[in-house]
């Protein structure tokens, strides 16, 4: 049997960070975290990091900003995966002379695990977010530094909790708002699903210099499919309210940033068909659920199940 990649997990007390932590640790990866601190007074974040040293995973000090202690950490590695915040997309350009100088580094997986920051076409209305990302991929890519992207889309924790309601945070039980025509359909993952198919690429010849895209069966629905779904689970119908492209337009435009990213997501995908208009297996992209058909995944509607 192959020996299994050591990984480093960059962001290993965040949300997702953690699920991909747990999902090496279930691969028999070795498995390392790079933590600012080894206990915290942020009591989740040191349920977290107790959690994956009882797992088995190695806890290294250190963070991108300090390039001794990262290229001491990339040193004892083969895989990086990053999994920091959008708020720390372009921190990531301190991680690339590290990798150069560590000079081990047999793949890299940016904090991505969006929509295809190379597939929106909501430039100029989206504060540079995803323009963010695509710096951060031709820097790897000129560098020559292996990647593989993960694009899973929406997670199931944002936005599909209110079933697509800006503001609301549990599902609307009279009245529905409808963005555009309600037909475009998006994309929703739960986090740890999206965990376990990150995971299974690392050590995948087939997903090297790839975009991995995670768009499986009963999770891709427009907003009249959800709100059906919805109906079905509570046995009433709803009253639907329509707000036009052009209305939700304007109250993008009149709605302070950041307060309106929301809604620049919902047009994103629900209107312009960013997570959905394009064919996945283009050239430099592969279908995650393709290449690996035994991993299971929660659907929509088993996630709507817990909103009851």
């Amino acid at each position: 049997m192959e020996k299994k990649s050591r990984i480093l997990i960059i962001g290993a007390t965040g949300r997702l960070g953690f699920e991909l932590a747990i999902a090496s640790i279930k691969a028999s990866h070795p498995t390392f975290a790079l933590v600012r601190e080894l206990t915290s007074e942020d009591p989740l974040k040191s349920r977290k990091l107790r959690a994956l040293s009882d797992s088995g995973a190695v806890l290294l000090l250190g963070s991108l900003q300090n390039e001794e202690r990262l290229v001491e950490a990339l040193r004892q590695v083969d895989v990086v995966i990053c999994a920091v915040s959008s708020r720390q997309t372009l921190d990531q350009k301190l991680l690339i002379p590290a990798i150069k100088r560590a000079g081990c580094i047999k793949r890299l997986i940016p904090s991505e695990f969006g929509i295809d920051p190379d597939k929106t076409r909501v430039s100029g209305m989206d504060h540079d977010f995803y323009a963010r990302k695509v710096e951060i991929r031709r820097i790897v890519e000129a560098e020559g530094i292996p990647y593989t992207y993960i694009c899973c889309n929406f997670f199931t924790s944002y936005l599909l909790p209110s079933i697509v309601q800006p503001g609301l945070k549990a599902p609307p039980r009279d009245k529905v708002v409808i963005f555009g025509e309600g037909n475009v359909q998006g994309v929703f993952m739960n986090e740890n699903d999206v965990a376990a198919f990150t995971i299974s690429t690392v050590d995948d010849p087939r997903t090297l210099n790839k975009a991995i895209h995670l768009r499986p069966p009963g999770n891709v629905y427009s907003m009249n499919e959800l709100v059906e779904i919805w109906e079905g689970k509570i046995g009433k119908k709803l009253e639907r309210t329509y707000v036009s492209e052009e209305e939700l337009l304007k109250k993008i435009k009149e709605t302070p940033y950041p307060d309106n990213m929301e809604l620049v997501f919902i047009y994103s995908a629900f209107v312009k068909g960013d997570q959905t208009y394009f064919d996945i297996e283009s050239p430099g992209g592969l279908d995650g659920v393709k290449l690996y058909p035994h991993l299971k995944y929660t659907t929509v509607s088993e996630f709507v199940d817990s909103l009851l």
